[in-house]
C-alpha cells in the first residue's frame, strides 16, 4: 500500500508496538522522525533510553521525546536528565483521556479543550507544519 504514495508527497505516520525491536529492523534512511513517548517510570525510561541510542545509531536526525502521563515538574525532570539535548513534547497527565477511553469515543471529540488534547495536537504541527 505505501508503495503506491508518491515519495515527494508522502507523511507517513506509524504506531510501533511498544519496544525497540522494530526500530532495530528499520532500514537505513527509512524514516526522518523517531518519536519517543516515555512515562516517568523506571521500566519506561529505560526503554525510551535504549529506543533513543538505537535512533542515534541509524543516523536519524530528528528525535523528538514525548513525556506522557506528567504530573508534576519532578516528573519531567526525569525524563529531561534522561534525554539532555533531544526535544520533549510534554503531555500532562489528564483524567479527560481515562474517561473518553472508558465512553469508547476519541478524547478529541469528547473534550478538545482537554490539556492532553492540547499538547498531542501541538506534536502533530510540530511534526507535520501545515
Amino acid at each position: 500500500m505505501l508503495g503506491n504514495v508518491d515519495p515527494a508527497d508522502a507523511i507517513v505516520v506509524a504506531d510501533l508496538e511498544a519496544g525497540i525491536g522494530t526500530l532495530t529492523r528499520l532500514g537505513d534512511g527509512a524514516v526522518d522522525i523517531v518519536v519517543v513517548v516515555v512515562e516517568p517510570v523506571p521500566k519506561s525510561m529505560e526503554v525510551g533510553t535504549r529506543a533513543a541510542a538505537v535512533a542515534a545509531e541509524k543516523g536519524i536526525e530528528r528525535l523528538v521525546i514525548v513525556a506522557n502521563r506528567v504530573r508534576d515538574a519532578a516528573d519531567l525532570d526525569v525524563i529531561r536528565a534522561a534525554f539532555p539535548g533531544h526535544e520533549v513534547i510534554v503531555v500532562p497527565d489528564d483524567g479527560a483521556i481515562v474517561e473518553a477511553d472508558r465512553r469508547g469515543v476519541a478524547p478529541l471529540d469528547m473534550t478538545p479543550e482537554a490539556p492532553a488534547v492540547l499538547a498531542l495536537s501541538a506534536l502533530a504541527e510540530r511534526l507535520v507544519p501545515v
